[in-house]
């Protein structure tokens, strides 16, 4: 089992940054990523990163948006700058054992497919 806690969520204008942080614990993940959901939607993966350093990212993110991990630290994080008010929701960090491309690319379309989530961080961007 992993266990996942975020942090960092906060209020932030528009066109402001931020970055959000999970401290990761456990052995049994290869893939770890960022899924968001705002009020009254449905989960939206974000971005992946798999344990060879491998990044994918969705459109709504691509080019505005961060993902890494520190393996010292077992910390993820999602710099995020160029915030949009449409960027408001409450950002989840999971993990999966599972691994490579197909494997990222399906738990970005279906964050429902990570093998474990954490408690979530909330982020606010006003215009």
């Amino acid at each position: 089992q992993v266990q996942l806690v975020e942090s960092g969520g906060g209020s932030v204008q528009a066109g402001g940054s931020l970055r959000i942080s999970c401290a990761v614990s456990g052995y049994t993940y290869n893939i770890l990523g960022w899924f968001r959901q705002a009020p009254g939607k449905e989960r939206e993966g974000v971005a992946t990163i798999d344990s060879d350093g491998s990044t994918t990212y969705a459109d709504s993110a691509r080019g505005r948006f961060t993902i890494s991990k520190d393996n010292a630290k077992n910390t993820l994080y999602l710099q995020m700058n160029s915030l949009k008010p449409e960027d408001t929701a409450m950002y989840y960090c999971a993990a999966d054992s599972r691994s490579g491309l197909l494997s990222r690319l399906l738990v970005l379309a279906d964050p429902d497919e990570y093998g474990s989530v954490g408690q979530g961080t909330r982020v606010t961007v006003s215009s």
